[in-house]
């Protein structure tokens, strides 16, 4: 379990030594990306893994062979991680790549190429609170007592992989300088399948409906939190500790409503209020 407790610097924000070092960092930042790439991009606890569960879906037809037989993160590998040069496919074709780096150390390379770049975006206190229980389990993040020592750290960007608003902001304002499809995770829990059916349209992968049958049905979250090439329990628990806490908790929207105190909610949008003043991005909060 190498570099478990290792702190890496880059960018301006920390990341896990464990999964980053420097050399894998800086591969990241210069990566050739190809015509045919296909990159999913969010802040942590954002709906990856779900939408690396779809984008393996479309690619199949429906068809869950692959998403049943190989991990997610070879299917679609982590670019800036250690592994990636062991995962990353050097054939023809769409290749999946991941990533959590932030807008201006990736724009630069993929406004070089024609790649098409997938951007989910989660309400940040759904986020907060999910990536709190995510350190719970993670044995390479750094440990936290309580929810409110996290939500404050969270608020100032004092987590690892930097602050949710610089992320979103970052992103969202490559929306004219890349082939790039916004896309809300509430969208994606509120209806499935027209987001799946949008996604189609935007890769240029037309489905029949029977297809996309198949797609919806293997990407609802009780299908996926049993299937052991998604839901992480394939990890030691020296790594991923499933006793302290679900990899695949909830993937509801709200739950923020159980844990934030009504102060603490005031004092969050009113910093949301601050930050995302200058964007007109709409989260949303709630789904009735």
């Amino acid at each position: 379990m190498d570099r478990m407790n290792v702190t890496e610097e880059f960018a301006g924000m920390q990341l896990p030594g464990h999964l980053h070092t420097p050399q894998s960092l800086q591969y990241a930042q210069e990566f050739p990306f190809r015509e045919e790439d296909v990159v999913i991009v969010t802040y942590p606890k954002s709906g990856t893994t779900w939408m690396q569960e779809i984008l393996t879906l479309i690619y199949s037809k429906g068809d869950p062979t692959i998403a049943t037989s190989v991990p997610n993160w070879v299917r679609a590998p982590w670019l800036e991680h250690i592994y990636f040069k062991d995962n990353i496919k050097d054939e023809e074709g769409p290749r999946f790549i991941t990533s959590h780096l932030p807008s201006d150390i990736l724009a630069p390379a993929l406004q070089k190429s024609k790649a098409k770049v997938i951007y989910i975006m989660r309400n940040p206190k759904d986020v907060a609170v999910s990536f709190y229980y995510f350190h719970k389990m993670a044995k390479f993040l750094p440990d936290v007592t309580s929810f409110p020592e996290f939500l404050k750290l969270f608020l100032e960007g004092q987590v690892y992989y930097g602050s949710w608003f610089d992320h979103v902001k970052g992103w969202y304002s490559q929306k004219n300088n890349l082939d790039i499809f916004y896309i809300r995770y509430e969208d994606m829990c509120k209806d499935l399948r027209r987001s799946i059916k949008k996604l189609c349209g935007f890769l240029g992968c037309p489905m029949y409906s029977g297809e996309v049958d198949k797609i919806e049905q293997n990407c609802k979250f009780d299908i996926m939190s049993k299937n052991i090439m998604v839901n992480y329990t394939l990890v030691p628990k020296e790594i991923l500790d499933h006793e302290q806490s679900k990899f695949m908790r909830k993937g509801v929207v709200g739950d923020w409503k159980n844990h934030l105190t009504d102060e603490q909610n005031e004092v969050f949008d009113k910093l949301y209020k601050e930050k995302m003043s200058n964007c007109d991005l709409e989260m949303v909060w709630n789904i009735d």
